[in-house]
């Protein structure tokens, strides 16, 4: 069976990622690399074109899909010349810049006929899939909350990131990430209303921290927050929190950490209330939160999900050759740039946002 024959345009942090990784991988081959910086192209690997230009690259003959790493507020443009170019498509996240641009980008190429997907890996982070796993095997009973938080002790953000005009801040970077993660666990699931906060914290131009409130009819409430400068000493040598939690009447669970490290945890029996009696215990009243009796609670491990972001691409082989659905569908991704438009209508007005 023939390789895809691929081509990287933006040889960034991104298009450096996938060079790493798309040359190690059966099935596929990079056969060049553009970049508007000539500098970008000076360590792409022996044997793989360097292209003067991406109009060079869109029309080599021996380029079957078109893989876009460039700047945020680039996409629209390389997506549409690539689909004009007979071009197969995948584009990094955000896909575009508003739900109007994806509308555009999805109308060219359909009319061209190419196919189109995104680069959401993070699908596949082990962490995000451990939960969605205990979601999905309904285990903690009816659930009514899960918070997703990530955390950086750096602050300012690299290169072109820290400018709006480029698609910068961290909404775009990491908000379009840990939103999709929170759609894709409940795809049935309808978001009512949206209430966020989105601020810049110490960079002047873009979002380095946000807290966004989803309510679901189904009766959950999702949490997502992010801080680029949320301070800790407990770093060791990682330079991030992150942490999950999913609660339910039945138990909750928790993760920390990419890698999951975390437990189900449940309690033996509930506090009973004795009408006409009055009960003290050492912690006082408030009892709920006091140290929990000997026994009182109980773990479980947590599953374990084999995943990767090599995933992403070996899916990606067989639905290219429609052998399976391609993981990520552009109408999903639509969603989640609506919900990011509504994450900033909400910030700007203080009120929360009817959904969906």
């Amino acid at each position: 069976m023939d390789d895809i024959r691929i081509g990287i345009v933006g040889h960034g942090f991104m298009g450096h990622e996938h060079e790493k990784m798309l040359t190690k991988m059966d099935g596929i081959r990079v056969v060049g690399i553009s970049d508007i910086d000539p500098k970008q192209l000076e360590d792409v690997q022996e044997g793989i074109k360097r292209y003067a230009s991406n109009d060079e690259l869109m029309h080599d003959p021996e380029v079957d899909v078109v893989l876009i790493a460039a700047n945020n507020n680039q996409h629209y443009d390389l997506v549409v010349q690539a689909a004009k170019a007979g071009k197969d498509i995948i584009c990094e996240k955000p896909v575009a810049m508003t739900t109007e641009e994806l509308d555009g980008m999805l109308a060219v190429t359909k009319e061209c006929g190419v196919k189109f997907t995104v680069h959401h890996q993070r699908r596949l982070d082990p962490d995000f899939r451990t939960m969605k796993a205990v979601f999905d095997q309904g285990s903690l009973g009816k659930v009514y909350s899960i918070k997703s938080g990530l955390y950086g002790f750096n602050g300012n953000m690299h290169d072109w990131h820290v400018y709006k005009k480029e698609g910068g801040g961290m909404l775009y970077d990491w908000g379009v990430h840990l939103l999709d993660q929170i759609l894709w666990m409940m795809p049935g699931a309808k978001i009512q209303s949206v209430y966020a906060d989105l601020r810049n914290v110490i960079n002047f131009e873009v979002d380095d921290y946000f807290k966004i409130l989803m309510r679901f009819d189904n009766g959950i409430m999702a949490e997502v927050e992010l801080g680029t400068y949320y301070l800790t000493d407990k770093m060791h040598d990682k330079w991030f929190e992150r942490h999950w939690m999913i609660g339910g009447n039945q138990g909750s669970a928790y993760v920390d950490g990419f890698e999951p490290e975390g437990k189900i945890v449940r309690t033996t029996h509930l506090l009973q209330n004795v009408s006409g009696q009055r009960t003290m215990t050492a912690a006082g009243p408030t009892r709920s939160f006091g140290p929990p009796a000997e026994g009182t609670i109980v773990t479980e491990p947590l599953p374990t999900v084999p995943t990767c972001h090599e995933d992403y691409f070996e899916n990606y082989k067989k639905a290219y050759r429609g052998e399976e659905e391609f993981l990520v569908k552009v109408e999903e991704t639509r969603r989640v740039l609506a919900l990011m438009e509504a994450v900033r209508e909400s910030a700007r007005t203080g009120q929360s946002v009817a959904f969906e």
